[in-house]
């Protein structure tokens, strides 16, 4: 029989502080960014499933430090799992808060374009059947209407939702549970969370990417 393609949809920002979350409550969590995401993915699938891509969605952070964290982590994977990993970019820019009650603002980023290109991506690899199963990595209620969508217009489609430690979504868990499937609970598999932990060094075709320091210090 042939097997069922899986592609997984990764909300990066709802992932990374879900960890980020999690690691404050329970030392066990501590350090464990440097993942192979393909790998883990993989560790989710049955065995008539087979894993089309890792599509991981993010943005650049504003902050240098964090940028080259995060680079070196796509990097890493890129090179890892080739086109089996995919990067789709959002944006960070600087939003205003201002209060109403003083001459005070602040300016805090504010991630945009994920749920979107979320959405579009998932909805455009059901247009050409590049997917049996779309397997969603977030709990972002804003994500619901184009899981509705699929589920309208794709009936053949399955759809699988893995919610990142530290995240869940009632409407989420309620739209799946009304399509007789429960979403994954992320933060009750840390064995294969630690069974993904890349090499701190990662090489290969000339290229070597390193485990930035400050999460190299945490894993240790």
């Amino acid at each position: 029989m042939e097997k069922k393609k899986v592609t997984f949809y990764i909300d990066g920002f709802n992932f990374y502080f879900g960890l980020k979350r999690t690691k404050k409550i329970n030392p066990e969590w501590d350090g464990l960014y440097w993942i192979d995401m393909v790998k883990l993915c993989e560790s989710f699938l049955g065995e008539d499933q087979l894993l089309a891509k890792v599509i991981y969605f993010t943005a650049s952070p504003l902050s240098p430090q964090k940028n080259s964290r995060q680079s070196a982590f796509l990097n890493a994977n890129k090179l890892l799992n080739g086109d089996k990993f995919e990067i789709v970019k959002g944006k960070y820019i600087d939003k205003q808060f201002n209060c109403p009650n003083c001459n005070y603002s602040i300016s805090r980023p504010e991630e945009k374009k994920t749920d979107v290109n979320i959405s579009l991506r998932m909805i455009e690899d059901c247009l050409v059947n590049s997917t049996d199963i779309v397997a969603l990595v977030s709990a972002d209620s804003d994500l619901v209407p184009p899981i509705e969508m699929i589920q309208k217009r794709f009936p053949h489609i399955r759809i699988r939702a893995y919610f990142p430690p530290a995240n869940y979504s009632n409407d989420i868990r309620d739209n799946l549970l009304h399509h007789r499937t429960k979403p994954v609970l992320m933060i009750k598999n840390l064995r294969r969370f630690k069974s993904a932990i890349m090499p701190d060094i990662v090489e290969k075709d000339g290229k070597v990417y390193t485990i930035p320091s400050k999460w190299k210090k945490s894993i240790k």
